[in-house]
């Protein structure tokens, strides 16, 4: 018998996804790498491919390296930013069971071990957890060609001081969250190290992480990162409430949201894309999902791409979206931000500065002083949406700003150019520093 918590879910994410556009975080990797060499004239993103260049891959659980827009073919494998297992909550009866006893975990299976509070999973399979953990760990050590799920089905894990979730080894791991369950993760203040990976999150994955399902997950951080993924984080649904010194959620690759409800409260950044070692890395794509961000530094920040195609944001931030190349496509955006609002700088080599805005609402409150409600350290690419400033400075650009569609308000009054803190003109009635059409 199969249980499936998202058998509705799924053809609806799929469809919504196929029409807010395309998913670029996760299969940007080949664009990025070809475009490390474009000129500054050359900013425009390629955001609709024809569909027939869309290959579906012949392992459902891996995605394409094409940039079209995410779709299933006739069999259900999907390609482009989330797989047929992302989008699946599935898992069988016929699982692992692992029941955790508050200082340890009865389990009848060779491929896990328990010693004290610590468990530890070291083969491929669906495990399906239940229980608490006073202070201990789940820790994923299996091969590198294996697959592991962890279904959370009403599951407290707190370590003192280390992870409550570890993924040392594995090809990929879905944490599914068990319908109609409250699951909680937590660490105690400090991170005792316990082999080189710098473990600093309650949630720490040294390969891919793919969070699904209809359940709840609270996640408390007192001394560093919430989640934290070394390659990809995937999240395809499920509330989430993560509180955390540091980022809320943290990844080095990508990061991709196709749905969801979350609360982020972050001591940084509430969303983070960062790749030390590859600057055409460290992208972020959402497709869909409520948001509710509060973040003493930038609610969402990508280093090279970030990538809106639908969603509700309520944030409140030093800075509210930062990235190299920003597109907004859809969404309802709105901003409360005491530095600068939208801001495109130079994180990348992969791309001119920019921040295009094809769809959606945008909405941007800024506070006083040397703030900017959408700063690009290069251009400002309007065709469509609303786009609603108020604040001292409320656009700031140093290239160029084509205006050729959608609605501007400056400080409540709609404008037909855009006006230029660069060029003294922040306020309504400044001079424009670009043109309309």
């Amino acid at each position: 018998m199969k249980r499936n918590a998202l058998t509705i879910l799924i053809p609806i994410l799929c469809i919504a996804v196929l029409l807010t556009g395309c998913a670029l975080a996760r299969t940007i990797t080949s664009t990025l790498n070809s475009a490390a060499s474009q000129t500054a004239e050359q900013t425009e993103i390629v955001t609709n491919a024809s569909a027939d260049a869309v290959t579906v891959p012949e392992d459902p659980d891996e995605t394409t390296n094409d940039t079209t827009d995410p779709q299933t073919s006739d069999d259900g494998e999907a390609s482009g930013a989330f797989s047929a297992r992302d989008l699946s909550a599935e898992y069988d009866d016929e699982t692992v069971t692992v029941q955790l006893t508050g200082s340890g975990a009865a389990v009848d299976s060779d491929k896990v071990s328990v010693t004290g509070s610590t468990v530890t999973i070291t083969g491929s399979g669906t495990y399906l957890i239940t229980g608490t953990l006073d202070n201990g760990s789940i820790i994923v050590d299996a091969s590198k060609e294996d697959k592991v799920q962890l279904v959370l089905n009403g599951v407290s894990i707190h370590s003192d001081s280390y992870a409550a979730i570890y993924v040392k080894q594995a090809d990929k791991v879905f944490i599914t969250l068990a319908d109609g369950t409250r699951n909680a993760l937590s660490n105690g203040g400090s991170f005792t190290q316990l082999d080189d990976s710098n473990v600093d999150a309650v949630v720490f994955a040294r390969d891919d992480i793919t969070f699904n399902g209809t359940g709840s997950l609270t996640i408390t951080s007192p001394a560093g990162h919430g989640i934290v993924g070394k390659d990809e984080v995937t999240i395809i649904g499920g509330v989430y409430a993560i509180t955390s010194a540091k980022c809320a959620v943290r990844a080095n690759d990508s990061i991709a949201v196709a749905d969801g409800t979350f609360t982020l409260t972050a001591g940084t950044d509430g969303l983070h894309a960062e790749n030390d070692e590859d600057d055409t890395l460290g992208n972020i794509y959402i497709a869909g999902g409520t948001f509710t961000i509060d973040a003493n530094d930038d609610a969402v920040h990508a280093n090279t791409l970030l990538q809106i195609d639908n969603g509700a944001f309520a944030i409140t931030a030093a800075e509210g979206l930062e990235a190299t190349y920003i597109q907004i496509n859809g969404g309802d955006i709105s901003i409360s931000a005491s530095d600068d609002g939208v801001n495109a700088t130079r994180k990348s080599s992969a791309y001119t500065p920019t921040v295009e805005i094809t769809g959606g609402t945008l909405t941007i409150v800024m506070g006083a002083g040397d703030t900017d409600g959408v700063d690009a350290n290069g251009n400002i690419i309007i065709t469509g949406g609303t786009v609603d400033v108020t604040g001292q400075s409320t656009f700031d650009y140093d290239g160029t700003a084509t205006y050729t569609g959608g609605t501007v308000i400056v400080n409540g009054r709609q404008v037909s150019e855009l006006p230029n803190q660069m060029m003294g003109g922040g306020m309504p009635g400044g001079m424009p520093g670009g043109g309309r059409g």
